[in-house]
């Protein structure tokens, strides 16, 4: 599996960067269906659209029951990618109290519950990169998440 990752400045770098790499990726005879881009929460969504929009290819938004669609592009959170393969992965918006989740961090009321929430936010990180099987890229905006140092390979 090929590996690529990008801290960017800007949002709209970011969906341009993904939008270029799609686009790559189905030039490389990489089809739709074959490709899936994952975001932390639904607040981060639109920035998904977008930067499938901008490779122009068609997408659908996955909902609980988890079902992709033949030709389009897969857009989910992390927490439905559990069980999904794709060729092409896209994980963006990994930005710094995005993930992990600065709402969870702050509702944390001792240390252990603070350990769990990191545990628990790492783990969506990595589950939704281990659903590319062939090229994998996990962007950010600057200041980006602490744990892409994790991800490092």
């Amino acid at each position: 599996m090929y590996l690529y990752d990008s801290v960017l400045d800007s949002r709209e770098d970011e969906i341009k960067k993904v939008g270029i790499w799609l686009s790559k990726r189905r030039k490389e005879g990489v089809i739709p269906h074959e490709m899936g881009v994952f975001v932390r929460s639904a607040a981060e969504l639109e920035w998904a659209h977008a930067a499938v929009e901008h490779a122009g290819l068609p997408f659908t938004v996955l909902d609980e029951n988890v079902e992709t669609k033949n030709g389009y592009v897969s857009i989910s959170t992390m927490h439905l990618a559990k069980g999904l393969e794709f060729r092409a992965v896209v994980v963006l918006a990994c930005d710094d109290e995005v993930i992990p989740m600065q709402e969870r961090i702050e509702t944390a009321a001792e240390d252990t519950d603070l350990e769990e929430v990191y545990n628990t936010e790492r783990h969506l990180l990595y589950v939704a990169c281990t659903r590319a099987r062939d090229h994998l890229l996990v962007t950010g905006v600057n200041p980006a998440s602490e744990f892409l140092d994790d991800l490092q390979m």
